[in-house]
């Protein structure tokens, strides 16, 4: 008997996710920043313009890249999961090797239950630095934004203009410092996505699709020759949290975390990420 669940995983991820999609007077469509990576048979990626469709189903995810990497920006991108059942199912496709990653990675649930984010922050190739959301409203009910800053001072992960995740640049060698790519995909996480492996992929429900709108990026090119911690870029301006924006990002810990690897005892750390001392 099949399974009446559908385990998804919404793997955004923003391999340092150094781009800013910001409202413009003429919204840029996919092709003019981004690139498929997979799923480039027009079935499992939908190019509609201004928006996306990545579908998984038991053939396929898909996938799609920035053209540019970046060194600073505030990114923003807006973003409807998979609707209704979507366990097992999983945005975003990790990097390998030695490099630097910021993922939003979105674990789908079953019937009842929010969807995950979790965030994951890379480092020289080494992550293990997760913190899970049970978000506070329906991801697939409609479009939410999911933004990220990065500058010299911070790294800090927005749910529309709530602050999940603050990074200070207390130290080089804790914080993301490469230039990276923005990347998208959806794939079968059901090897560990939802539920510990309890609820896997059901694809008598398939398929799942998730819509990506708004292209633009608001990003400093690492490859065109300007400095990215230049004071002139708008972003690199913002040093700090507003003291209203560190009550929101309290509030939501206290409310929605449900998992943070800083309080985790059985990993071993010589000395604490600057980011556990967040009260």
């Amino acid at each position: 008997m099949a399974s009446s669940l559908q385990p998804w995983v919404l793997l955004l991820i923003f391999p340092l996710l150094c781009l800013v999609l910001s409202p413009a007077a003429l919204a840029a469509v996919f092709n003019d920043n981004f690139v498929a990576v997979g799923g480039t048979d027009s079935n499992h990626l939908v190019d509609q313009g201004t928006a996306v469709r990545l579908v998984l189903d038991k053939s396929s995810g898909a996938g799609f890249s920035s053209k540019e990497a970046y060194g600073s920006g505030f990114f923003h991108m807006r973003i409807k999961t998979p609707p209704g059942y979507s366990a097992g199912v999983l945005t975003m496709e990790p990097e390998q090797g030695d490099h630097n990653e910021v993922d939003l990675e979105f674990l789908g649930n079953v019937d009842g239950k929010p969807v995950i984010l979790q965030t994951n922050i890379f480092l020289n190739g080494k992550g293990d630095s997760e913190q899970r959301y049970e978000l506070w409203f329906d991801a697939g009910a409609d479009f939410h934004d999911y933004k990220i800053l990065w500058n010299p001072y911070q790294l800090v992960v927005f749910v529309d203009d709530t602050p999940i995740r603050v990074l200070k640049n207390l130290a080089p060698s804790q914080f993301p410092v490469r230039p990276f790519k923005i990347r998208a995909s959806i794939w079968d996480g059901s090897d560990w996505a939802t539920g510990n492996v309890k609820y896997r992929v059901d694809y008598n429900r398939a398929p799942f699709t998730t819509v990506f709108q708004d292209f633009d990026v608001n990003g400093c090119p690492a490859t065109g020759g300007a400095s990215c911690g230049s004071p002139s870029l708008s972003w690199n301006a913002i040093q700090s949290l507003t003291p209203a924006q560190w009550e929101a990002y309290k509030d939501a810990k206290s409310k929605h975390m449900t998992y943070d690897y800083c309080t985790n005892k059985d990993r071993a750390y010589a000395q604490l990420p600057g980011e556990c001392n967040n009260n």
